[in-house]
């Protein structure tokens, strides 16, 4: 009988799902278009047409360490904790850029005219994904869920996780 017990325990334990925690996999990055430059990209004109989806959307792990890394590589200096600064908010509907995972990839890789600095070869790639993954949870982007329910600094910030999910718009600021 503790035999048959301690089996069922067993199976309900292994019966669990839980989420994937994958530490070294392959960057989205591959399907980017490697003839995108900033200087292509322009505030007003419409994105590139890239359709790809970043795995770490979904992944509340990937995107704490995205939070992690926001902080570490100062992007709080230009953008604060979302709500902007001398950078464009990141909390609104307002993208200029567009809010897909690869504008914002090459965003941050490219950099942007008139403020932006490129991070190329700075930022490994698997941590400009987390990044991504982390400002769009912060405009309400990704599932509720994954987002971080609460902010690890000082300010009195709305953390992401509390954030309205909302479909975002080209245009808005210009800095």
């Amino acid at each position: 009988m503790r035999r048959l017990l301690v089996l069922g325990c067993l199976f309900l334990v292994a019966g669990c799902e839980r989420e994937q925690r994958r530490f070294t996999e392959a960057s989205p990055a591959s399907g980017l278009p490697q003839t995108l430059r900033a200087s292509d990209l322009q505030p007003g004109g419409s994105p590139p047409a890239v359709a790809m989806q970043s795995e770490y959307d979904e992944n509340a792990w990937a995107i704490s360490e995205g939070q992690r890394y926001y902080e570490a590589f100062n992007c709080v200096g230009c953008h604060s904790h979302g709500g902007g600064g001398m950078g464009p908010p990141l909390i609104d509907q307002a993208w200029i850029y567009g809010s897909d995972p690869a504008n914002i990839y090459a965003t941050i890789v490219e950099g942007r005219p008139d403020g932006m600095p490129s991070f190329r070869g700075r930022i490994p790639n698997q941590q400009v994904w987390q990044i991504v993954a982390y400002v769009r949870s912060l405009g309400g982007l990704t599932p509720k869920d994954a987002r971080p329910q609460r902010s690890d600094d000082l300010s009195a910030s709305t953390p992401p996780g509390l954030a309205p999910s909302h479909t975002p718009r080209l245009g808005g600021h210009e800095q």
